[in-house]
């Protein structure tokens, strides 16, 4: 590995290590309590490297979800030959409880930091590693015969995440009373049946 390749490595991993601090601590605190400061001592580097990649703590909730991308790879490693609709619900899972794991608190901020920056695409890239996960399940699905009257692959997807991303305004609406995973599951269940009822 060249010192290009070491110097890229090196700053991805500083940049998931702050992430991962912040994320504890938020959920070990609240975000508004949690400092640069707080986030730098936990992830064991200095102000000016935290600030080499985030230009603020608010910042953190525009990238706080790209963890994910590698959580879902890591659960889906060894899958890969399961049956579509198996994987499609371990992805879901995965998905409601990396969400749940973050609180509803700091799952709140991140919406909002959504809200108040409309132009910040980044978790709706097509590009990304669940949503083409998510796609790939139902085109497998549709190839093998299974029914989806009046929709594509592409449009379910995204009605998909479209309604796990109702669920979690619900939950967070409910300070995250319930279990989101069982809700999920149940909606799953739901659709499942009627995707075989047709």
């Amino acid at each position: 590995m060249d010192y290009h390749q070491r110097r890229k490595l090196q700053a991805k991993q500083t940049e998931q290590a702050i992430l991962e601090a912040a994320m504890v601590l938020a959920r070990e605190h609240s975000f508004d309590k949690v400092s640069v400061r707080d986030i730098c001592q936990r992830a064991g580097i200095t102000t000016g490297a935290f600030y080499h990649h985030f230009r603020s703590k608010e910042d953190l909730l525009s990238r706080g979800f790209s963890p994910l991308d590698q959580h879902m790879e890591e659960a889906l490693a060894g899958h890969e030959g399961d049956p579509p609709a198996q994987r499609l619900w371990l992805i879901l899972s995965t998905y409601a409880q990396f969400t749940e794991e973050q609180g509803w608190e700091l799952v709140a901020r991140y919406y909002q930091r959504r809200l108040d920056s409309p132009d910040d695409a980044a978790s709706m890239d097509p590009t990304r590693f669940t949503l083409r996960a998510v796609l790939e399940c139902l085109k497998q699905m549709e190839v093998e015969g299974v029914p989806m009257p009046g929709c594509t692959p592409e449009w379910l997807a995204d009605f998909l995440f479209r309604h796990f991303r109702g669920v979690v305004v619900d939950w967070i609406l409910h300070r995250g009373s319930y279990p989101l995973l069982s809700r999920l599951e149940q909606d799953y269940t739901l659709f499942s049946r009627t995707f075989q009822s047709n």
